[in-house]
């Protein structure tokens, strides 16, 4: 079997930017976010919202302080 040199690249570029421990957490959240979009595709499970999320946020600042003359 022919392996590339570009996959090794791209294979050793990959571990360096995200890590050894990191890889595997990326690869399952990549993972279950395709099957969601497949299976959201689909139409298998309705969408649920997330219960621990609020519905609505309000953010308030003070408005900029006016300069002296």
């Amino acid at each position: 079997m022919d392996f590339p040199i570009h996959w090794l690249i791209i294979l050793l570029v990959v571990v360096l930017l995200f890590g050894g421990r990191k890889i595997p957490e990326v690869m399952r959240g990549l993972g279950e976010g395709i099957r969601n979009f497949k299976d959201g595709m689909r139409g298998d499970h309705p969408v649920q919202p997330n219960q621990n999320a609020t519905s609505t946020t309000t953010t308030t600042s003070t408005p900029p302080a006016e300069e002296k003359k």
